[in-house]
């Protein structure tokens, strides 16, 4: 006869505690990303023009585009977000949630608006970009 596993009260206590921790952690992230909204849409926007990853006809549009981007993942769910980044999150080892979401909406809704004239970098070369400056002003969750 099998015995019945029971879990140990310490360790519920330990799963439980990390659980929290890592939601505190979030929660961290997702309030530095509100605090620094405007200057994170400019500082992404430079650096794709400034690096030649995209084209544009003009940068407060694109400014614009990749503000509201911003703006939407402050007030996306976990599953908003691991829909949108379903198809990147192959592409580095431990990914930066915020920065797939931003590249994903880069590569795959930004391609189409009018003011981006092309897209030059490769998926790897925006994430890297857009991670250099949001890993600066929110942590990884």
């Amino acid at each position: 006869m099998g015995r019945e596993y029971r879990p140990n009260v310490r360790e519920s206590a330990v799963i439980s505690r990390l659980d929290h921790d890592k939601e505190h952690q979030k929660h961290q992230a997702f309030r530095k990303l509100q605090d620094n909204l405007d200057l994170l849409g400019g500082r992404i926007t430079a650096t794709l023009i400034e690096q030649k990853l995209i084209e544009t006809t003009s940068k407060a549009d694109l400014e614009s585009q990749i503000h509201q981007c911003l703006e939407s993942l402050a007030a996306s769910e976990d599953f908003d977000i691991q829909y949108q980044t379903a198809n990147l999150k192959e592409m580095v080892l431990r990914p930066h949630p915020m920065s797939l979401y931003v590249t994903a909406f880069i590569i795959e809704k930004l391609i189409d608006h009018r003011c981006v004239v092309d897209i030059y970098g490769t998926d790897e070369e925006i994430y890297r970009n857009v991670n250099r400056i949001l890993s600066r002003y929110v942590p990884l969750f």
